[in-house]
Order: C-alpha cells, then sequence, then structure tokens
C-alpha cells in the first residue's frame, strides 16, 4: 500500500541550547507552531513541481499478514519558534555587537537576534509496526472500514532554518537525532486497490545535532520535545503475490 497526504502539526513547549565559537546558552520553553501552506488549491497542493512544498505526508506498507503491516513513512512537518515572545535565558554572548553580555533572566526573543525553523522540513523518517481491525467488509470487496494501531521509531532529517545574531544560515540536510510515536487510525478501501486514511500520531523528538550554520561556521543547537500530528492521504494497494483463485 502507497499513500501520499497532507498534515497539521502541535508542538510542546522546548527548551534549546545553542553552544557556537562565541556563544554558550541556553533558551527555556519556548512555544512554537506549525506552517501550512495557504492558500489551499491545485498550484500549492496538486501540481507536480510543488508537491513536497507542503506539510506531506508518505505513506508505504507492506503487510506480512492479513492484519499485520510494517511501514516506512516520510512525515515532512514544519517547526517554526514562535517570534518576540519572552523566555528565560541562561548563558553567555561574547560575539561583539548588541547581544554581547551574560545572561540569567527574560529575554525577548527579537526577529534580529533569533529566528528558528525547521520548515524545509522537521523531516521525521520512520519505520513503524500496524496492527489492523476490519469494521466492516461488504460481501463484493468494494468497501472495506478498517481501523489500525501502530508504534515506530526513526529518524530526524531536516533542513534547520537558524538566523542566529549575524551568522549566515545552515542551507543543508543533515541527521539531528530521533524520534518515537503512537498512532491510532482509519483506513477505508474502495474496490480493493483505493484507499484513504485518517492517521493521529502522538510522539517524542530529541535532536541533539541540529546545525545552526554554512558550512565551515561552529554552531550547533539541541533540543527535545514531543508533538501531535493528524494527517489524511490517499494511494492504492499493489498486490505482490497474485491470489490464488478459488475453485
Amino acid at each position: 500500500m502507497v499513500s501520499w497526504g497532507w498534515n497539521r502539526a502541535a508542538y510542546s513547549k522546548s527548551t534549546i541550547h545553542f553552544k557556537g565559537a562565541d556563544y554558550d546558552f541556553t533558551l527555556y520553553h519556548l512555544t512554537a507552531h506549525d506552517r501550512p501552506t495557504t492558500p489551499i488549491n491545485f498550484n500549492n497542493y496538486l501540481k507536480f513541481s510543488r508537491l513536497t512544498i507542503p506539510q506531506t505526508n508518505l505513506h508505504v506498507a507492506y503487510f506480512i499478514k492479513d492484519n499485520l503491516a510494517i511501514s516506512f513513512g516520510d512525515d515532512h512537518m514544519k517547526y517554526v519558534m514562535d517570534n518576540d515572545q519572552v523566555a528565560k535565558m541562561k548563558g553567555v554572548i561574547t560575539r561583539e555587537g548588541k547581544y554581547k553580555g551574560s545572561y540569567n533572566g527574560d529575554m525577548l526573543v527579537a526577529r534580529d537576534f533569533l529566528l528558528f525553523e525547521h520548515t524545509d522540513g522537521l523531516n521525521y523518517l520512520n519505520f513503524s509496526l500496524e496492527k489492523y481491525f476490519t469494521w466492516y467488509h461488504s460481501r463484493s470487496n468494494k468497501l472495506i472500514v478498517s481501523g489500525m494501531l501502530g508504534a515506530g521509531t526513526g529518524v530526524l532529517f531536516p533542513k534547520t532554518n537558524v538566523t542566529l545574531l549575524d551568522y549566515e544560515r545552515n542551507d543543508r540536510f543533515h541527521v539531528s537525532g530521533f524520534g518515537v510515536a503512537v498512532k491510532a487510525g482509519l483506513l477505508v478501501t474502495l474496490f480493493r486497490n483505493f484507499t484513504f486514511e485518517l492517521q493521529n500520531k502522538y510522539g517524542y523528538i530529541n535532536m541533539p545535532n541540529i546545525i545552526l550554520h554554512k558550512k565551515g561556521i561552529p554552531g550547533r543547537a539541541k533540543q527535545a520535545f514531543t508533538f501531535a500530528e493528524l494527517y489524511g492521504t490517499v494511494g492504492f494497494n499493489i498486490p505482490l503475490i497474485k491470489q490464488k483463485q478459488k475453485k
């Protein structure tokens, strides 16, 4: 089964530690949001050259039994730290400029200080084990409705867009950490081959190796947070083994 669709996501507060050649500080309990592509139209969501621009999901499942599957997923979420929020900051900045100094208190996270986004994808590449429960199966096989429970783990492969102080941002994908998640969903199969999925996923992400600046400039961040994701996909079944006809 191969399917493609779109998601919305929500994130818990996150503490982020930043360390480079001339700064070493932590921002506590930062809030963030996702960034769905608007407006919702054919050009933004269905045009082939823009398929990966919105928050998307690729789901590939192989059924090892009629009701048990192993799957691969690419959850292309987007994570955007809220700017102009007040957060506790602790640490030091030795780089010359407006923000040089020692900190241990509240800080306005202004745009000229920090922009922090995983918007070329908070890409969660994951493998899951999925158990399906048939709720309705028509005699003609034209309609099958199933529930699903699953759990899995994977790696984070983002391109993190960060502007910190006046450094030039990173512009490359990298493995930054790992995630674990559980999920529950609904699968509707029409005419044996066409599918519609609606899934709700809850998970934990830990990224100890976030690249901040362009290649050659030292700078890493680390953060961890929980997330909730709701996504829907459409797809089709691909029979790999031809079923034996009944005599």
